[in-house]
């Protein structure tokens, strides 16, 4: 059995939405947000076939805020973390699951996709997330 193991995810994709944060009760900003990776291939008949996965995308502190304050729906970034599933009941008692990356990198890459606005030139974010319990769900 191997003792280390590896869980690393590198995203380079769109924002599918304007963040909004949240806040724990202990005040720590959190923000989820969706972004797409797109496959492009051409098929066995030379027609150009494309693909679009949607991930979600989990920032804590320091990176939910700027995430809030910088990222835009559309703008192309770099996220670097982790995977991570996590459980929960529903209101209607059945059990949920879902994946998502636990980003500790967020870089914008350039900006907004044609006929969005513009963003200022800004930095990357890196920051340790907090520890499993101060998830607020």
């Amino acid at each position: 059995m191997q003792r280390r193991s590896v869980n690393k995810v590198i995203l380079v994709g769109h924002v599918g939405a304007d963040p909004e944060p949240r806040y724990t009760s202990a005040g720590t900003a959190v923000v989820n947000l969706r972004m797409a990776t797109n496959e492009v291939w051409r098929d066995p008949e030379g027609k150009d076939q494309e693909s679009t996965e949607w991930h979600r995308v989990v920032l804590w502190g320091k990176q939910a805020e700027f995430a809030a304050n910088y990222i835009k729906k559309g703008q192309l970034i770099y996220v670097e973390g982790r995977l991570q599933t996590r459980t929960w009941e529903d209101r209607d008692k059945v059990e949920r699951r879902t994946t998502e990356v636990r980003a500790n990198v967020i870089t914008p890459l350039g900006g907004l996709k044609a006929g969005e606005g513009e963003v200022e030139d800004i930095q990357a974010v890196s920051e340790e997330p907090p520890g499993d319990d101060d998830i607020p769900f």
